[in-house]
Order: C-alpha cells, then sequence, then structure tokens
C-alpha cells in the first residue's frame, strides 16, 4: 500500500487522470512538486506527493496552494477547494474517503459548477470627514462633547472615555449601513455573498461574492458604476476571479481518515 502521502489542494469531477506539472507546495530547489489527481469513480483529489508531517504554514506554501487551484480552474469549470495544509498518509486513505463522501461532494460540485469569487474591500479616503458625520448625525454626542468643553478637570477624563464609547459605537453603525448601500448593488448580480471582517477605522467592507462565470462582465460594470458614484469618499479593492473558498472550503479532519 502506498504510504508515501499527498497534500491535497482540491476535489474535481474527473475520470481521467491528469497531471498539471511541477507546481505544488514544498518542491524544494528544482522547482515545485508534482501535480496529479488521484480518482475513485467520477471524484478527483488534486494532490502532490508530501510526507505525512505537518506544512508550514508560510506566505509561500499557501500563495502555491491557491497557484494550484487557479491553475486547475483553468481547465474545470467546478472546483471544490481543500483547506491548506490537509495531508493523506496514503492513495488509499484518499479513494476512501472519496467514497464516503461521494454523494455530499457532488452535490457541492453542482452547487458551484460554473461559479468563480470576487472579493470587494471599500475603505473611506477621508476619516475626518466620516468622524465629522458621525457627530452631526448622532445628538447624544455632540451633547457629550458640550460636556466635555463646560466640564472641570476632575469630570474631563470621564467625558472624554463616554465620548469615545459613542463613537466607537456610532462608527460600527455607520460602517454597517454603508456597507449594506455596497452589498445591495452587487447582491443582485450574484448567487451569494459572505461578510468577512474588517480591518481599522477606515475599511467598511470585506465581502466576498459567489458569482456566475457568465455575469462576471455584469459585476465588473457594477463595480466600476460604484467607484464613479464614490469617487471622492470610497476606495475599493477589487480581486477575482479566485477559487470558491468562502463557499466551499472542504475540512477534513484527522479523525475522516481513520473511519
Amino acid at each position: 500500500m502506498d504510504k508515501s502521502g499527498h497534500y491535497i489542494y482540491c476535489i474535481i469531477s474527473t475520470r481521467q487522470e491528469r497531471n498539471f506539472g511541477p507546481i505544488g507546495v514544498g518542491g524544494g530547489e528544482k522547482g515545485g512538486a508534482e501535480v496529479l489527481t488521484i480518482g475513485y469513480e467520477d471524484l478527483s483529489m488534486v494532490v502532490s506527493n508530501h510526507l505525512p508531517v505537518k506544512l508550514l504554514a508560510s506566505r509561500e506554501n499557501m500563495i502555491a496552494h491557491e497557484k494550484v487551484i487557479e491553475e486547475v480552474m483553468k481547465e474545470f469549470d467546478s472546483v471544490l477547494p481543500v483547506r491548506f495544509g490537509t495531508i493523506a498518509a496514503s492513495t488509499d486513505e484518499i479513494r476512501n474517503l472519496l467514497d464516503r463522501r461521494c454523494v455530499e461532494f457532488k452535490n457541492l460540485l453542482r452547487n458551484m459548477d460554473h461559479k468563480v469569487e470576487l472579493g470587494v474591500r471599500g475603505t473611506w479616503k477621508n476619516m475626518e470627514i466620516i468622524f465629522k458625520e458621525i457627530a452631526e448625525e448622532n445628538k447624544e454626542i455632540r451633547k457629550a462633547k458640550e460636556a466635555i468643553q463646560n466640564a472641570g478637570d476632575k469630570n474631563n477624563i470621564r467625558a472624554k472615555v463616554k465620548v469615545g464609547k459613542l463613537v466607537e459605537g456610532a462608527l460600527v453603525r455607520k460602517k454597517e449601513a454603508e456597507q449594506e448601500l455596497i452589498v445591495d448593488a452587487l447582491r443582485k448580480i450574484a448567487v451569494d455573498h459572505k461578510l468577512n471582517k474588517t480591518a481599522g477605522d477606515e475599511m467598511f467592507i470585506n465581502a466576498s461574492f459567489l458569482v456566475d462565470k457568465g455575469w462576471e462582465k455584469e459585476f465588473d460594470n457594477a463595480m466600476d458604476d460604484l467607484s464613479e458614484k464614490y469617487e471622492d469618499r470610497i476606495k475599493f479593492a477589487y480581486s477575482g476571479p479566485m477559487p470558491v473558498f468562502n463557499f466551499a472550503n472542504i475540512v477534513i479532519y484527522p479523525e475522516d481518515w481513520e473511519k
């Protein structure tokens, strides 16, 4: 029985054996590891040989993982990404897992057929304007600021802390409101969307959209319209097409191999 170990990138629907070339993780000085398929009936996992030991979560390895999946996407309309760092101890383990979870994988492949993920991030260009709007829109914040001006040294710190908490809460609500405006403009073009965490005060949206490949141009046009509409207010970062990591990122736990 094969005990060499295999690093797993994604799952595709095919009966044919495929070799995608030396593009995999951990190839060493001679380039990437050879990426090929291991199949069971009409399902296949895209893999490269790798010792059954934990893979270092380095930027280089993560990029290589994504690049392999993107390469597979060039030939297959439906691709299920597998979580970074997943390693099988043998070929038999892979085929047994494909057998046990075949219904799940086939349903997901059907749902993700001819679809890609597009990413949208939006950051405010001028935070002074945003904080000014928050103060103008929030009566309680205005009163708290007035209290600071009228307070003595003893109460000044307490009043400033109160204003800070009020502004923080108002900023969250403002992010949610403007985030919804952008999502509303794009959701009619997308099959699904997910909101991811934002970073810092400036970023108010970090979203992933699942889009049919036939609608990519319409999505591009909608992003152009948003960029023009909010040119003075928002800087957009638009990425894709990408593998559907946020909508079908397969997780295989150690106990799954043992069944």
